[in-house]
């Protein structure tokens, strides 16, 4: 399954300016998906961070990856038209920085399920390199 901007909107309750996800490029409903994110120079977060070097905040490139496992968990039938929150990080690093014209490749695969909470291995790569990786915990609401 693939979504484009437009249906991820169906899904996601995210909207300008943090929907952070342009495209869903691959998703098996209640186990993982894949997204991208392309960046600009246009992106509001790079008026402060920083003017004179772009470097896309690591917190954004989390919330992204929380973004793209959020699709993951509310295409499953029993979800739909829920919310899902973002519980925690754990083991976050970051390995390259991301900038203008870098197109962040994410992929998340649900790990863990009990109830309504989830855990998640996430990771966002920009020409195949690693950027970032974390565990994310998920709770639908």
């Amino acid at each position: 399954m693939t979504l484009d901007s437009n249906e991820i909107m169906q899904i996601l309750p995210h909207r300008f300016p943090f929907q952070l996800i342009d495209r869903i490029t691959a998703c098996e409903p209640g186990q993982s998906a894949a997204g991208r994110k392309c960046v600009t120079v246009n992106e509001q977060f790079f008026c402060g961070h920083f003017p004179q070097k772009h470097v896309m905040p690591g917190v954004l490139i989390l919330e992204a990856m929380a973004q793209v496992g959020a699709v993951a968990l509310l295409t499953e039938e029993e979800n739909r038209g829920k919310i899902v929150l973002f519980g925690g990080v754990k083991h976050a690093r970051f390995k390259r920085q991301v900038t203008p014209g870098d197109v962040l490749e994410i992929r998340c695969e649900l790990t863990a399920r009990r109830g309504p909470v989830g855990i998640g291995k996430a990771e966002a790569r920009v020409d195949g390199k690693l950027a970032a990786a974390a565990e994310l915990s998920f709770a639908i609401g």
